[in-house]
């Protein structure tokens, strides 16, 4: 049965689905801002070798299904009007499907798929700069647009269906829309076409010129639309309501809009498997530099007409640090007593034990893909407490590394830095962070749903249920804030020290990029 919740009830609220890598989350973002429930489902990855990664789009869309008509019926038992629905994404997972059949002709090809790195390679010497200056990205280990004119060119099934008019490609996001509102609107969003390395920052347009070079027919190239625009109405049959789909994002994007990344300077870290650095630079773009890598330069959100930039930098390894210590190697028993055991260490003396959590390479302020990690400086004297304190002071370094790496991209202090994420649960690690950034940190209240409400803020003022995102952002309720207590000199020592550390493990002849000093950042109240 179709049901219609517009003005149904008190409450108001937006259908906000997040569909990530590893699974889907769905619940109503309620006219406070508040996520009501929220109902999620796994999704399995697969690896049918070492450099592929890869996922089922039918998986997908039942999963979403499932944990949409989940909360669309909590939401109809307990009187909240759903006014719109908004979707936030996993980012430059791909795919190609059939549109007369609504099949996917293929597994979808995840972003962390590396099938034709070492092939990319080859561009790099007459690509990045261009990409650099036009897309905010250099070529990098994966391609999109490289995956699906391969299987264009060898795989019947696919050929068949491109010459026939009926091949459709897409992201996580077009898959989705089209599905949602049964197959008549192709499109994307900004947030999402630039992590596919295809996107014109400035222009709000695809490149054509790099795309066409990967042997992509541009025929093919969904439509861009703002994050805000609307893609049409719901399908009854799909979730059982006709209501616009006002809105879609990449779900990091989203997550800096929960989180307060409005204006220039804003920003936030995301402590999950990995550590995501994200911050708003204004609505003029802040290429990446040279002499700083890892830090891309994305469209942070299209609203209208405007596009709102950001910058963000990501190191593979923070919770898969701790997972290994405790989970892995039986070091310690859970990462909780780890915390426990690093804040028996009250300072940090010269000569202590030092681990550089490369896991699995090093992306910033250097690119050593290949690098490895180490603990040195081991004697008979270390404790297991000098461990946990090595290692979270570790993850802290790599974190601000990515923080230092986007400010100095941007060319001005972050003015404030909100934090999320379950490694953030850590108070040791958000002390020792807090002290080497030298900003307070705000740990958000519910940064798991950061995502989810994101792009549901940005659906409810395209809809009238908020007048601006500050608005409903600012009405959230503040978190628990960690201020620095070390002095600039100890923080620019430790800095150093580490920053040396560094230079000794990667063993790289040239030194690392030179970081001139800044004021201590001023954090408005």
């Amino acid at each position: 049965m179709t049901q219609t919740f517009l003005g149904a009830g008190p409450r108001r609220g937006v259908l906000s689905i997040d569909e990530g890598t590893t699974g889907t989350r769905a619940g109503v973002v309620l006219d406070s801002g508040a996520a009501h429930e929220v109902f999620y489902r796994s999704i399995e990855v697969s690896h049918p070798d070492d450099l592929s990664v890869e996922q089922d789009p039918m998986e997908i869309w039942t999963a979403t299904l499932d944990v949409a008509r989940r909360a669309v019926g909590r939401a109809g038992e307990e009187g909240v009007g759903i006014t719109a629905v908004a979707l936030s994404t996993q980012r430059a997972t791909a795919m190609l499907w059939d549109r007369v059949t609504g099949r996917p002709l293929l597994p979808a090809v995840v972003w962390q798929d590396r099938r034709y790195a070492h092939e990319l390679t080859a561009y790099e010497a007459e690509w990045d700069a261009p990409l650099l200056a036009r897309q905010g990205r250099p070529v990098g280990a994966r391609s999109p647009f490289l995956w699906a004119a391969r299987q264009i060119a060898t795989h019947p099934d696919v050929a068949d269906a491109h010459r026939a008019g009926r091949l459709l490609f897409g992201t996580v996001d077009t898959w989705l829309i089209w599905r949602l509102t049964g197959g008549t609107v192709y499109a994307t969003t900004p947030t999402n076409a630039a992590s596919t390395g295809g996107y014109l920052l400035e222009r709000h347009a695809w490149d054509e010129e790099w795309i066409g070079h990967l042997g992509f027919p541009v025929d093919l190239l969904p439509e861009l639309r703002s994050d805000d625009a609307g893609f049409g109405t719901t399908d009854p049959a799909a979730l059982g309501i006709a209501v616009p789909l006002a809105a879609s994002m990449g779900d990091q994007h989203a997550a800096l809009v929960a989180l307060g990344g409005l204006a220039a300077g804003q920003g936030m870290c995301v402590y999950g498997t990995g550590a995501f650095v994200d911050a708003a630079t204004g609505t003029t773009p802040a290429l990446p530099r040279p002499d700083i890598s890892g830090v891309l330069a994305h469209p942070g959100r299209r609203q209208g007409d405007v596009t709102h930039y950001s910058l963000e930098a990501y190191t593979s390894t923070a919770g898969s640090a701790l997972r290994w210590l405790c989970d892995d190697l039986g070091l310690f028993a859970s990462p909780k007593e780890l915390g426990e055991e690093a804040g028996r260490v009250p300072t940090r003396p010269g000569r202590t034990p030092r681990f550089v959590p490369a896991l699995a390479g090093v992306r910033t302020p250097v690119w050593h893909p290949e690098a490895t990690a180490s603990l040195t400086g081991l004697t008979l004297a270390t404790t297991r407490a000098d461990l946990a304190r090595a290692v979270l002071d570790g993850i802290a370094h790599s974190v601000c590394d990515l923080i230092e790496g986007v400010a100095d991209t941007m060319g001005t202090p972050l003015t404030r830095l909100r934090v999320g994420g379950g490694v953030s649960g850590s108070d040791p690690l958000m002390r020792i962070q807090a002290d080497l950034t030298g900003l307070p940190l705000e740990r958000v209240a519910d940064s798991a749903t950061a995502s989810l409400r994101g792009t549901a803020y940005l659906a409810g003022v395209a809809q009238g249920l908020w007048s601006s995102l500050e608005e409903v952002v600012e009405a959230q309720p503040h978190g628990r804030v960690f201020e620095p207590s070390i002095t600039a000199a100890e923080r620019a020592g430790q800095r150093a020290a580490w920053r040396d550390v560094l230079i000794a493990h990667l063993n790289d002849p040239a030194p690392l990029p030179a970081r001139e000093a800044a004021p201590e950042p001023h954090t408005p109240h």
